[in-house]
């Protein structure tokens, strides 16, 4: 039983990098990959239809690829979508391939690419 609390305070102690190092070997040496909950489950057989096994996605990020001809109507956006200052909002799209916003729904995403590309911006979706 000491084992296994020593075990968990090494766990809990553990810098965010080496968290995912872990883990990394645990997917790939052990088949096993953390839960959307946090547990810890067994990963199944590859079934060689890997498109068809992968789960949807329902977070994304919206990426700011270029801001294009009529940067300041960008600028505009990213501030209304954002909230952030104008310097800041500028730094945003002067720097490109930076995320406008992170981990927000299918349907978000597509607005704000939709708001985007209307003011002359090149937008991803990852």
């Amino acid at each position: 039983m000491a084992d296994l609390k020593k075990l968990a305070e090494e766990i809990v102690g553990l810098t965010l990098l080496e968290a995912q190092e872990l883990k990394t070997i645990l997917k790939d040496e052990y088949g096993i990959e953390p839960a959307s909950g946090g547990a810890v489950m067994m990963a199944g057989p590859a079934d060689g239809g890997g498109a068809a096994a992968e789960e949807e996605q329902t977070e994304f990020d919206v990426i700011l690829k270029a801001a294009g001809a009529s940067k300041i109507n960008v600028i505009k956006e990213v501030r209304a979508i954002t909230g952030l200052g104008l310097k800041e909002a500028k730094d945003l799209v002067e720097a490109g391939g930076k995320a406008v916003k992170e981990q927000v729904s299918k349907d978000e995403a597509d607005q704000i690419k939709g708001k985007l590309e209307a003011a002359g911006a090149e937008v991803e979706l990852k």
